[in-house]
């Protein structure tokens, strides 16, 4: 039996919501991070965040159990100093807005760093918690000088245990405002970051591994690399039925668990035990089985009339159940209506 794992070299894998949360790794990536490797299938470890350096983020992943040397993360702080590094020449002057770490990759590929606005022919910005007015107000007179402007990530907001805070994109609205100016972008869901990654580590057969429709799915559609989303952190079954054209995964997975399974089993398509047929506006789903197997069937079905939120009903008490374990909530049991407002959330990443 061919699974996931056959079909793949490297594992391109988001971070929160998807190997960990916080201080805990999620259930089953951790054994399933672990198999891979034994298999011969190398994870690399992707992340939006250009606040840390790839050692600390390396050591953060080999605290909770993760086979993760630092040449095997890959940050947008690294994939923004190569862009700039591809349209400058070496030694160019960059205004940096961020943090050292961001600083230490701009030097990395042989460009420099200056806070003289006269002499920057770039900025690059990533998140920081100390980024203030000064340094905002220096990057946008470089910026309205012509500059070359690159942005780490369009994040508009960060996880923190008080809940989701301003991200980098919010920062990064503030210089759209002031400058008049659109910046490239790193980070997913532009292509940038997941296509340095691939270069980087010579993967020919890569897999993006991610919890979230609007970064990992869609930067993957971006960078035209398959995809598997686990619905272990922010996007929820509600969502992903109701997904435009480029944040549908090619797999679904309750977790990483699911890199042992067939892909024919993992993709949105027909499946056992389940029928969906269209009323009108509206999904009926009848039979009974595994829920993630119905809502597989739902996504095909729904997928091939369009997008956005649509009613779903259950026929019988085994589709009543499926829709219940899915969270695609209703008042009764026999109608549900697919909400994006009304699914749980984990903090935006």
């Amino acid at each position: 039996m061919t699974d996931l794992l056959d079909l793949h070299d490297v594992l391109l894998a988001d971070l929160d919501g998807t190997l960990y949360a916080g201080p805990t790794a999620v259930p089953g990536a951790l054994d399933a991070v672990q198999h891979a490797a034994k298999r011969g299938v190398r994870t690399v470890y992707v992340t939006n965040n250009a606040s840390r350096r790839p050692s600390d983020v390396a050591e953060h992943l080999r605290e909770l159990g993760f086979p993760a040397a630092d040449a095997d993360v890959a940050t947008s702080s690294q994939a923004a100093a190569a862009m700039l590094a591809g349209q400058l020449p070496q030694g160019a002057p960059v205004l940096v807005v961020g943090t050292a770490a961001l600083a230490a990759e701009v030097t990395a590929v042989g460009l420099g760093v200056t806070d003289r606005t006269e002499e920057a022919v770039a900025v690059v910005q990533g998140h920081s918690p100390d980024t203030g007015w000064r340094v905002l107000a220096e990057a946008t007179v470089a910026l309205r000088a012509g500059a070359v402007w690159v942005a780490c990530n369009l994040d508009p907001t960060l996880p923190t245990e008080r809940g989701p805070l301003p991200g980098n994109g919010s920062m990064v609205q503030v210089l759209r405002t002031s400058s008049g100016r659109e910046p490239q972008v790193a980070g997913k869901p532009a292509p940038a970051l997941l296509l340095d990654a691939v270069r980087r580590n010579d993967a020919q057969r890569p897999l993006i591994l991610g919890d979230r429709l609007d970064t990992d799915i869609e930067g993957g559609h971006a960078a035209g690399i398959p995809s598997l989303l686990v619905l272990t952190g922010v996007s929820g079954p509600a969502d992903v039925l109701a997904a435009e054209p480029d944040l549908r995964p090619d797999y679904i997975g309750a977790d990483l668990g699911a890199l042992t399974a067939t892909p024919e089993a993992l993709a949105p398509g027909p499946k056992d035990g389940w029928s969906v047929e269209p009323d009108g506006d509206a999904l009926v789903l009848r039979g009974e089985g595994d829920p993630l197997d119905a809502l597989r069937a739902l996504c095909a079905a729904r997928w091939e009339r369009g997008s956005g939120p649509v009613d779903v009903r259950a026929d019988g008490p085994g589709a009543a159940d499926a829709l219940r374990a899915l969270g695609i909530g209703g008042d009764s049991p026999s109608s549900a209506t697919v909400d994006r407002e009304n699914q749980p959330r984990s903090p935006e990443q």
